[in-house]
Order: structure tokens, then C-alpha cells, then sequence
């Protein structure tokens, strides 16, 4: 007669924890970069003599009429701006006319042709009509210093890079718009190095301001390239860095301020839409980023308030608590909201599921 034999529940668990912290290290090996490159961050940008350069200042907006008064005011005498050209991108409300009354050139848009997204047929637009050597892009929900344009030129002057983007400092109106958009940011940088300087082939990118010489944009046809995509920023970055041109993400939180969304159902509903960054990463390295950060950046304060960690998961844990402290001054204010932001992260995390199962393509009023 055999004896049949068991394995201890003491000796299952302690496998399941030998699972967890290797699990957790080779997690932890695959986010440590991207965190590096977003700790060093991009060239700052700062104010300083004018020196010359023309620059034509392009705004797509599309029913902007509470929001575009307080991009476009800052502008009237910043120094180097050309003109400020916005295009109308077929609004219904009063965006055209605050514009015109603010001193910005307005380009009535044109429909929308096929296989085009909205912002980036506006963009093609207001570039086309942009008469100086450099453009600085901004969206209506921009706060610009009337620095920003010249100081924006100047480092892609002095950087020598085809194209940047700029990392503006974040307006939360809420606590619980706070507590939710950091978390959000946060997954960017766990998931691509969100800050970084130099941009790589997994790069993101801030659309809310772009620069880059007018001239390069219209021989390379940068807008007929990444019409199709919803996240037309990435896009572009992407498509340039494959092409091996330089491009930068600049530090430009001292000059530009960002207010997105209006509480945490609008950020949900806003960046939510986007954050998954479908149609632009492949599948598989979405299912894979959602993975790697469940276990370095969603389960770790769990994992410590059940008390069931590994050394790792303590490791883990401080490393957030560490991009909590670096990403403190992408904030214009950082209050309870944004400290307790590590407990939102699995909400943020459930944002990215749900654009890999089901991604948006709705946007403004229009279906693509």
C-alpha cells in the first residue's frame, strides 16, 4: 500500500514567495532605466536676450471659447513671436472671435479630409499658413510665459535637435484630480521614462508644445505621415527618431503651465482615452508594460499593508516613493491629493487595461 504524500502549506507559500521577489527583480530590472532617463530629465528651458529669431506661434482649437483667452493674452508682446496663428477647427462657439479680439490671426479650418484626425489636419493647416523660420505649437489649454516661444527656440537652437516637445508644469483643480493625474504621469514614467531628455524609439512626447524649424516640417511632411493617429505627438517622435533625427523633451515648468482637465471624472475620461497609447505601441508591449507595472508600481504598497512582502517589494515601494519626491515639480501645487497619489495608482493602471481591451477613438465630438 503507498503512502501518499503532501506538500506542507509552509513549503507552498514559501515557493510562492521565492515566485513573488523574482518576479519582482526581474520587474524592477526592466522599469530601472526608464526611470533613470526620467530622473535626468531634459534641457531647461530659461528666459534671456533676444536674439534674432522669427517665430510664428500655432494654436489648432476646436470649441475652446472658455480656455483660449488665457494661451493667447500672454502672447501679444512675447518677445520673437512673429504672429500667433490660431486655427478654427469648424468650432461652434466663440472660440474665432475671442481669438481675433486677442490679436491671433485665425485661419477658419477646413473639413476634415479622410484618414485625418482632427488636431493633427489643424496643425498641417496653421503651419502651412506660418510665415517665420521656427513654429512653436501650443494647445488652447496652455498657460504660456511670454518667454516660453523665444526660450523654446533658443534650446532647439542650442540642442541641435529636429524637433522637441515641452514638459510643462500641471494645474489640478481638485483633490481628487490631483490624487488621479499624478498617478497617470506616473505610469508614463514606469512605462516609457516620461521626462527623459533625449527621446528613444519608445518615447512619449507632450503635444501641448512643440518647436521645431517650419521648414523641416513642411519638406518632410511630418503632419501627411501620422494623420491617422489619435496620439499624433507620439507619433511624430516616434516616426523622426526611426528616421534618425535628434529629438528632446525640454524642462519647461518654469515657463509653461498646463491646466488638462477639471477634476478626476474628466481626467479619467480625458487622459484615460490616451494613456494606453493604442494604435501607436504594439500590443504586445502594452500587455507587457501593464504587467511589469502591476508589480513594481500597483502591488507594492499593498503587498506591505497585507504583510506578505519580499525585500524587493520594500525596494519597490521606495522607488515610488521616490518618483513621488521627482515628479513633485511637474506640479504647480502639490498637496494631500498628490502625496497620496500611490494609492490611485491602480486606478491609473486600470485606465491603461481598459484602453488595451478596449481602445478609444472618439475624441472632441468626432468618431475616427
Amino acid at each position: 500500500m503507498g503512502v501518499e504524500k503532501t506538500v506542507s502549506p509552509s513549503v507552498t507559500s514559501h515557493i510562492w514567495w521565492w515566485v513573488l521577489a523574482v518576479g519582482e527583480l526581474i520587474a524592477l530590472a526592466v522599469v530601472a532605466p526608464r526611470l533613470w532617463r526620467a530622473a535626468r530629465g531634459g534641457r531647461r528651458l530659461h528666459q534671456g536676450e533676444v536674439d534674432g529669431v522669427a517665430i510664428s506661434v500655432v494654436i489648432p482649437a476646436r470649441n475652446e471659447a472658455m480656455r483660449i483667452a488665457e494661451c493667447l493674452a500672454p502672447l501679444r508682446a512675447a518677445p520673437g513671436v512673429r504672429e500667433v496663428i490660431v486655427v478654427d477647427d469648424e468650432s461652434t462657439d466663440d472660440t474665432a472671435t475671442i481669438a481675433r479680439e486677442l490679436g491671433a490671426m485665425v485661419i477658419v479650418g477646413k473639413p476634415l479630409p479622410e484618414g485625418w484626425v482632427g488636431k493633427i489636419w489643424a496643425l498641417q493647416q496653421g503651419i502651412a499658413a506660418a510665415t517665420a523660420d521656427v513654429v512653436v505649437t501650443l494647445d488652447a489649454d496652455t498657460r504660456p510665459d511670454p518667454q516660453l516661444p523665444l526660450a523654446a527656440a533658443r534650446a532647439l537652437a542650442e540642442s541641435k535637435a529636429m524637433m522637441a516637445t515641452v514638459a510643462p508644469k500641471f494645474r489640478t483643480t481638485s483633490l481628487a484630480g490631483e490624487w488621479l493625474h499624478a498617478a497617470m504621469l506616473t505610469s508614463l514614467v514606469y512605462r516609457h521614462g516620461a521626462g527623459a531628455g533625449r527621446a528613444t524609439s519608445d518615447a512619449v512626447a507632450n503635444g501641448q508644445c512643440m518647436v521645431f524649424r517650419r521648414d523641416d516640417a513642411v519638406d518632410g511632411k511630418w503632419c501627411e505621415r501620422v494623420r491617422g493617429s489619435t496620439v499624433e505627438d507620439v507619433a511624430l517622435v516616434r516616426t523622426l527618431v526611426a528616421d534618425g533625427a535628434s529629438v528632446e523633451m525640454f524642462d519647461g515648468t518654469e515657463l509653461l503651465t498646463v491646466q488638462m482637465f477639471d477634476g478626476a471624472g474628466d481626467t479619467w475620461r480625458g487622459w484615460g482615452r490616451s494613456l494606453s497609447l493604442a494604435g501607436e505601441d504594439r500590443t504586445s508591449r502594452q500587455v507587457g508594460d501593464a504587467a511589469v507595472t502591476a508589480i513594481t508600481m500597483v502591488t507594492p504598497l499593498w503587498l506591505m499593508l497585507l504583510g506578505i512582502p519580499t525585500p524587493v517589494t520594500a525596494v519597490l515601494l521606495l522607488v515610488r516613493v521616490g518618483t513621488l519626491v521627482g515628479t513633485r515639480r511637474a506640479y504647480e501645487r502639490s498637496g494631500p491629493g498628490y502625496w497620496l497619489s500611490p494609492i490611485a495608482d491602480v486606478v491609473a493602471w486600470l485606465a491603461v487595461v481598459r484602453g488595451i481591451l478596449a481602445p478609444s477613438r472618439q475624441w472632441r465630438g468626432r468618431q475616427y
